[in-house]
């Protein structure tokens, strides 16, 4: 069922589709196609504004969408900046906003996930680790295993983030991965628990779902603002005291 958006929306104007040399182009070096040489190469290129490449078992998949508002930026932007806070409040670890790089050599993947949490605890036991810049000035990558990768599915992204990546994240052994799709008349919003088996949906309750890695739960809202764009609201249930 398609939504209708409400009346008084502004019309977008017809533009002309970029010529073939307007476009730019991204030349994949053969090297990329292993996960040393795919690192090697996103560090040293200048990709193009927008462009969001991933390495996933040999193959590099390149992704020049643009980013829709309602259905992307302004859910990533919400969720990003509350367990950002969260995270800074209770000093749990890092939380990263979309643009940082995970790689994982077990499970043979590369990529930049919407956002991504990793624990004091994980640090510390080595689980991760940041990756040093060429001058050893700043740091450009999480290698290992992050508690937490978000992911928001986008129209060009359907089956990498709800299949490919999916199970790489899974056999990198993160315990949480986070999935909303807001494409439809309702947001998809899961919490996916990491399980032996593979991952496993957080089976709300009075419609709030339970995150093991922050020990809080969480609930999705959204409304149209005067535009007609959506408006997200992440909720935190209050931590209940202890006896």
């Amino acid at each position: 069922m398609s939504t209708v958006l409400p009346t008084g929306l502004p019309s977008v104007a017809n533009v002309p589709r970029p010529t073939r040399g307007d476009t730019p182009i991204v030349e994949v070096p053969p090297s990329a196609h292993t996960l040393d040489g795919f690192r090697e190469w996103v560090h040293a290129v200048a990709l193009p504004p927008g462009c969001r490449v991933t390495y996933i078992a040999g193959k590099v998949l390149i992704d020049m969408s643009p980013e829709r508002i309602g259905s992307h930026s302004a859910v990533k932007m919400e969720v990003s900046s509350i367990l950002y806070r969260l995270v800074r409040e209770r000093g749990l670890g890092q939380f990263y906003p979309d643009g940082t790089l995970v790689s994982n050599r077990a499970a043979d993947v590369s990529n930049e996930p919407d956002a991504i949490f990793v624990s004091q605890a994980t640090f510390a036991a080595g689980r991760a680790r940041l990756v040093p810049s060429a001058d050893q000035r700043d740091f450009v990558e999480v290698e290992g295993s992050p508690d937490m990768v978000l992911e928001i599915v986008s129209p060009s992204s359907v089956g990498k983030d709800t299949v490919r990546l999916r199970e790489r994240y899974h056999l990198a052994g993160i315990a949480e991965y986070w999935l909303i799709d807001a494409r439809g008349d309702d947001v998809q919003f899961d919490i996916l628990r990491h399980t032996p088996a593979g991952y496993d949906p957080m089976p709300p309750a009075a419609g709030w779902l339970s995150s093991e890695v922050f020990g809080r739960r969480f609930r999705l809202d959204r409304v149209r603002d005067p535009q007609g764009v959506w408006m997200y609201t992440l909720h935190v249930a209050p931590l209940v005291p202890t006896p």
